[in-house]
């Protein structure tokens, strides 16, 4: 079975927007959960435009099911981290400035900086992912690293189903059955929506959870968002 975590970064955002506290956010992920969700995402990033990094600590009380805070491993997020010890920690490599995660880390040439971060947050017993392109090599040097998962940047794949090229996932499948050759669970993430995501998890061989946050929260706007989380779990796992 293929696991949906909704990050609910958005729904922060629109909060945001007004200040004050509507849309609520715990009960937002109160909610998500009790409507099927396997578990909740977040990634705060250090000028808290959507998630705070208080909204984590208030979210720990609250994630029955499994809790992953996906950033880049600063001092700040990792202090976080080891004072929450969620379920799972994605790692990502893109900055403060950026906008969304657009890219994969360089396994290659981060190896032993990437290595020392797992280390420390095996210490804490943790559960390690690393945010990678679908490339092999990067998913060989990831495996080297000691982490438990990768997850598959799948904006790729998206642009090019959106344009009726569907070829891209032969890329993703050969990764799939790399990490679980090496042993690595394996996540995916970024521009999945209701209208790709059924064709991606139908051809993977090995796909353990898939993290969705900006196309949910959207095609929720239209046909609510208890309908929308049963329809991805239904098309993840036909």
């Amino acid at each position: 079975m293929t696991n949906l975590s909704v990050n609910i970064n958005k729904i922060a955002t629109l909060r945001n927007a007004r200040g004050g506290n509507n849309p609520n956010l715990i009960e937002m992920a109160i909610d998500i959960q009790s409507f099927g969700a396997h578990g909740i995402t977040v990634h705060p990033r250090p000028d808290e435009r959507h998630i705070k990094y208080e909204d984590v600590r208030n979210l720990k009380s609250v994630i029955e099911k499994e809790f992953n805070i996906e950033g880049y491993p600063n001092p700040k997020f990792l202090k976080l981290i080891k004072e929450i010890k969620p379920d799972q920690v994605t790692l990502v490599p893109d900055g403060p400035e950026s906008i969304t995660s657009s890219y994969g880390w360089n396994t290659k040439s981060n190896l032993n900086y990437l290595t020392k971060i797992i280390t420390q947050l095996h210490d804490i017993g943790v559960r390690t992912s690393i945010f990678v392109d679908p490339d092999t090599e990067m998913v060989n040097y990831a495996s080297e690293t000691g982490c438990d998962r990768i997850e598959l940047y799948t904006e790729p794949y998206a642009v090019n189903f959106l344009q009726g090229n569907k070829l891209l996932i032969d890329k993703y499948v050969k990764c799939s059955l790399l990490a679980n050759k090496l042993n690595m669970g394996v996540n995916a993430g970024h521009d999945l929506d209701i209208k790709n995501i059924e064709f991606f998890s139908t051809k993977m061989p090995f796909l353990d959870e898939v993290s969705i946050g900006h196309a949910l929260i959207c095609e929720s706007l239209y046909m609510g968002i208890e309908n929308v989380i049963n329809i991805y779990i239904d098309k993840l796992n036909r």
